[in-house]
Formats: C-alpha cells, structure tokens, sequence
C-alpha cells in the first residue's frame, strides 16, 4: 500500500467508528476484508487511527470536522505533515483536498482542545495532578513506551539485552524497575524472537513491574484481580514463593498457563469461592478495576467512553475489593492496593477510605509512577494491620 492508501484505509475505519464501531473491532473488519494488506501496512494504518484517537479534539479542531477525512487532515497538520502528496486522488489515495479543507484554522486555545481530554474530566486532572497536570495530558497524547519484564527465575537482564540486540531487537535499561527493559527499535520482532519465545522475557510495563518490586516479601502471595496475570507471573519469578491467581471473570486469565509454562513459573488459579479455602496470603496484591487513566495512551478509545457515572460506579467496586481481600491477608501479612490511574478519586482517597473504614489497618506506603518516557501512570499502597 502506498502512504495515501493507508490515509484512506484510517479514514475508512474512523468512518465504521462513528457508527459506534469500537476500534479494535473495526480495525479487525477492515483487516479481514483487505488480504492485500501486510503486517506493515496494517501496522500502519493501527497507528493512523490510534494517533486520531489520542488527539481526537485537536484533530477536529484542525481539520474542522468530525468525519474521517477531517480528523486524518487534522491529525496530520499537528503532526506537520505535507498533506498534499497524500491526497492526490491517485491510485487509492483519498482526493485533493478542498478550497475550504485547505484553509488552516487558527490554532485552538481551549484546554480541553489542547489536552485532548473529555470537558469533566479537566476539572480532576487538574485537582489530582496540580502543576503537573498539562504535562500529563500533554504525554498521554503520545505513543507509549514499549517494555519488557526480564524473567530473571532463568535470565539475566545482562544475558536478555544481548539476545534482543542479536535479534534486531535494541533495548535500554528502565530506571523504574531493574528487570524492566525499554525497546528502542525492533519492536515488531519481539513476539518471534527466542528471548519471548522461550519465557525470557514478558511484555509488560515499567511501573507495572515496579508495583510488583515493591511488594514486602511473602512466602504466599495472591494476585487478587490478575487479569491476563502479568503481575502474578512477576511474583513468580521471585525465589521460594507460591503465587496464586484469581479473577472475578476467570476468562481474562484464559493465556496464563500457557505464560506461565513459557516462564517456568507455577501459578495456581483460583474460582472466587476458592479464595478463602486457601486463604490466608502473606501478601495480596489488588490491582484494582480503574479508569486507566494512566494508561490512555495505549487504550486512547477509553478516555472518550469513560464518565462521571462510571467513575463513581468504579470507586464502590475497588472499596469493596478492598474489603474483602483484608479479609483474606494473614495477620502479619500487607494488604497493597494498585492502579493504573492518575486520578486522585481512585488513588489516595480509596486509600484513606479504607483506612477510616477499618480501624484495625495503617498504611505503611504509598507511590505514584509518573506518565512519562519510562512507562505509564500507577499508583499503588500498601496496609498492614495495627
């Protein structure tokens, strides 16, 4: 496909999208009804669309319109682009633009527009984050590093590094967390590469790998809320230690024994009513359901769905997780809480929420991880009884 055809193929699917379309479904039917396309071309496409989706507003503003083409004009000016080679009509490229989509809009001054964020939501960026909140949308609107987890139980991240380099694959070291590793270039070789293949490595993170770091140490530790189980296999390449996994919907853990015969590692899944059974954890790690916040660069779609209501329906969900996996948590054992979210509703204030419900727990520490060049935003604490 050449440059301008690829213009179209996102035009196309930003159109699907306005029908209410999610991304991720509509990217799947174009690629499905477009077998011409290669791994490249439908790499490229993905990153038209999700460069759209990470600044929606100021694409519209720019290209001033909502529809496909509009928001592509926009996204394109923002990014500096010459439009004119890319819209010429020829071949599969969309048309030449318009006297009237040739005329440049004056640039946008409204905060919303320049942090590309939903209008409610500015007032508690700017509560959570303070001085640092248009520094935050501003990052949000870019591409997320790309991370690994070393899995140290049969690597060294000295060994992995050489690996990657050998396979193409360039990496730098993370600060966040000593097993991370950032890939510079070759990102699109990893999943084929021996290091991913054989358990090496595993894609997740920084500040997620450090939430993990961070926990106390726990001969039994419970990944209460262990999604895909990233952070479960992370405890599992600790030394003598047995991990457990639960999840409210047992099919978002579907992959996690085929990860965890790749990494060598043991993690023993748990149905909700086997929780308490097996209770009582050393260590049990909630990473709660939360507005992702932090992550919004690589799930940009969620910022534009997310709402005040869901929020509030969000903040009752992790104070009840909380609840009951202290129940769970052995006497002397930590009780830590985590998101990925910037939001000071969903972070410190279910913290002290859970602390004024329940007189019998202290916090003992609390970290926010940053959204920036080293990985997405967190928050995680942690509680032990009095």
């Amino acid at each position: 496909m050449t440059p301008g055809a690829r213009i179209s193929a996102a035009i196309e699917i930003l159109n699907t999208m306005a029908d209410g379309v999610p991304a991720e479904q509509a990217l799947t039917r174009w690629a499905r009804g477009s077998r011409y396309a290669g791994s490249k071309d439908r790499a490229a496409v993905r990153d038209h669309v999700f460069d759209v989706l990470r600044q929606r507003r100021l694409a519209a503003h720019l290209g001033a319109g909502e529809t496909g083409r509009a928001l592509m004009i926009g996204v394109l000016r923002a990014q500096g682009v010459d439009l004119g080679p890319l819209f010429n009509g020829q071949g599969h490229a969309p048309l030449p633009l318009s006297e009237d989509e040739a005329t440049v809009v004056d640039a946008p001054s409204d905060p919303a527009v320049l942090w590309n964020l939903p209008d409610w939501i500015i007032p508690l960026f700017q509560a959570s984050l303070g001085a640092r909140a248009d520094t935050v949308a501003q990052v949000l609107q870019s591409r997320a590093p790309i991370s690994v987890r070393v899995n140290t139980a049969q690597a060294s991240v000295a060994n992995v590094t050489q690996a990657l380099a050998e396979a193409g694959i360039e990496t730098r070291a993370n600060d966040l967390c000593e097993t991370a590793l950032t890939v510079t270039a070759g990102e699109r070789k990893l999943r084929n590469s021996d290091s991913y293949l054989h358990g090496d490595v595993e894609l997740q993170d920084a500040a997620s790998q450090a939430v993990v770091a961070a926990l106390p140490a726990g001969t039994r530790m419970l990944d209460y809320c262990a999604g895909g189980g990233g952070k479960a296999l992370a405890m599992a390449a600790r030394r003598d230690v047995s991990v457990f996994a639960h999840d409210i919907d047992p099919r978002r853990m579907i992959d996690l024994p085929a990860r965890a015969e790749r990494a060598g590692a043991t993690v023993k899944q748990l149905e909700t009513d086997a929780l308490e059974g097996a209770a009582p954890y050393d260590v049990v790690l909630c990473d709660a359901p939360c507005s992702g916040s932090g992550s919004w660069r690589r799930s940009p779609e969620g910022k534009w769905t997310f709402t005040a209501s869901r929020l509030e329906e969000l903040t009752h969900i992790q104070d009840k997780i909380l609840d009951h996996a202290a129940t769970l948590t052995a006497e002397t054992g930590a009780l830590a809480y985590a998101t990925c979210s910037v939001l000071q509703s969903e972070n410190e204030d279910r913290a002290a929420a859970f602390v004024a419900r329940n007189s019998g727990w202290k916090q003992v520490f609390s970290q926010r991880f940053e959204v920036d060049s080293q990985g997405d935003g967190f928050f995680t604490a942690h509680f032990q009884r009095v």
